[in-house]
């Protein structure tokens, strides 16, 4: 029987909305190019981000008014002016952004300004060039894009309140649905463009799949009967996770639960139509939560914290022989963060999954089957420093004499006279060191920062999702001393590009 062939690759998690710009907040323009060009100068061949989705509360991600849709936020508007839909000197900024945040309450309001401009300019272009291709779009995505304009257009007649509270009762205009439709036409269009490129230089993308949406969300307010809500459109009761690593009470995300009986009987439609539109965005697809579909933690709507729940049957292995039916083949990469159970193992192996180690989990227990400690790590996984959810590494590291914290290890390393930034790379070389088939740092841990540019704390409101990248930290050095890492771990891509033979 003939070996199966392994790769061994590497790769970078960074959000768009952390690439440097001078708009305030990434997006799809010239520095993601830049950044796809570093990559590959690293000998990095994956691109690891967050979900795409149009962010609600608290400007997180993972709680978009769309699955499906992405965030205008993300268009460029140097690529608005070239394709003249904004004149040249609307790219110059009244004012200044800060460099390594993104300032959420000056960015919004200009930058959906001048999108809301360039969507009047396209409208009032019928000869266009680019006419055909839009009609062709909405003809292709008719399914979730024609409820998704007319539920953000509605949402903005209602002062993007949520829309149980919706009191305005007029019906959104023609002109604003056909622009909501051309925003999203354009961001899929440049992200094509940017997926294309990013392929040219050896690069795949992964991407994100949260397992459940927004209560304020066009899928539930469109899909109302998929989704276990009272006679007001309220959820019943909401998803959450019981006590872990991140929370002492558990956390309690809000999002509304599936009927996952109703699912199943309609063939899991809004499913296969969410990951195939995803399918066409990424290479590989991290399923957030995967243990979800095993069961999942249902937590009483109103609850205040999120251990009183109890854990309830997910759809298991018949979800996904229906996604593979329909789709064929499923790049996975499964979640198998917190607490997992050996049905959610045999789930996850069944279907030959990888799952994820981290090694910011590996030393705060002792005990040796640990499966995040380095020598446990199983080839078939994908390995990090850290997640978006925990500190940087530098940053968890200086944080380690803390009450509980692994101080164990604290001491050894600055016995041996290991400071945070040494703590962090190490760490990073111990990871491309591994038998992991896949390994992924975040951009931070790339950099050593500190606990400043943490991406997210869970179980947390307000100052999250804001750290950005400066384009000045993307250094020939850096790449090098990436590249160096892949070629003595055996991580570069094969071929002369890679400079393997």
């Amino acid at each position: 029987m003939r070996r199966a062939e392994r790769t061994r690759r590497s790769g970078i998690l960074l959000h768009p909305t952390s690439l440097p710009g001078e708009s305030g907040i990434g997006d799809f323009g010239p520095w993601a190019y830049r950044f796809a060009d570093f990559l590959a100068e690293g000998g990095m061949q994956l691109w690891q981000i967050l979900p795409l989705g149009p962010p609600g509360a608290g400007h997180s991600p993972y709680q978009a008014y769309s699955s499906i849709a992405c965030n205008p936020l993300l268009l460029s508007l140097e690529t608005l002016a070239e394709r003249g839909w904004l004149p040249p000197d609307s790219l110059r900024a009244a004012e200044t952004y800060p460099e390594s945040a993104v300032d959420f309450e000056r960015v919004i309001p200009r930058k959906l300004g001048l999108v809301a401009r360039a969507a009047e300019a396209f409208r009032h272009s019928p000869s266009d060039p680019l006419r055909g291709e839009f009609l062709q779009f909405c003809d292709r995505h008719r399914f979730w894009l024609d409820p998704f304009a007319r539920f953000a257009a509605l949402r903005a007649l209602n002062g993007n309140a949520a829309w149980t509270g919706w009191t305005v009762g007029a019906p959104a205009s023609e002109q604003d649905i056909l622009d909501q439709k051309f925003i999203q036409f354009e961001l899929f269009r440049e992200w094509g463009l940017l997926r294309r490129y990013c392929a040219g230089r050896g690069i795949a993308l992964v991407g994100d799949l949260p397992i459940f949406v927004a209560h304020d969300s066009a899928d539930v307010w469109a899909n109302p009967e998929l989704f276990d809500l009272d006679g007001r459109g309220l959820p019943r009761a909401v998803a959450g996770v019981p006590p872990d690593y991140f929370s002492e009470t558990g956390q309690c995300w809000g999002n509304p639960l599936y009927r996952w009986d109703e699912m199943e009987r309609t063939g899991y439609r809004w499913w296969v139509e969410r990951l195939r539109v995803l399918l066409e965005q990424v290479d590989v697809i991290r399923i957030d939560h995967f243990r979800g579909f095993e069961k999942y933690w249902e937590i009483p709507a109103g609850s205040p914290t999120a251990a009183g729940g109890r854990w309830v049957a997910g759809p298991g292995s018949r979800f996904f022989e229906a996604m593979e039916r329909a789709l064929g083949p499923l790049p996975f990469i499964a979640e198998d963060l917190g607490y997992i159970t050996p049905e959610v193992e045999a789930l996850r192996d069944a279907w030959r999954f990888p799952g994820m180690r981290v090694l910011q989990f590996a030393f705060g227990d002792e005990a040796a089957d640990n499966p995040h400690k380095p020598f446990n790590f199983a080839r078939n996984s994908v390995a990090y420093t850290g997640t978006h959810d925990n500190d940087t590494t530098a940053g968890w590291f200086e944080g380690m004499d803390r009450p509980g914290a692994a101080v164990e290890i604290e001491r050894a390393l600055r016995y041996m006279g290991v400071g945070a930034e040494g703590a962090a790379w190490g760490l990073v070389r111990t990871l491309f060191a591994s038998v992991a088939d896949t390994v992924v740092i975040p951009m931070q841990d790339a950099l050593c920062l500190g606990s400043g540019a943490r991406m997210n704390t869970p179980a947390t409101v307000g100052g999250n999702w804001g750290w950005r990248l400066r384009g000045d930290q993307m250094t020939p050095e850096l790449a090098e001393r990436l590249r160096a890492l892949n070629r003595i771990y055996g991580r570069l891509p094969e071929g002369p590009a890679g400079g393997q033979a």
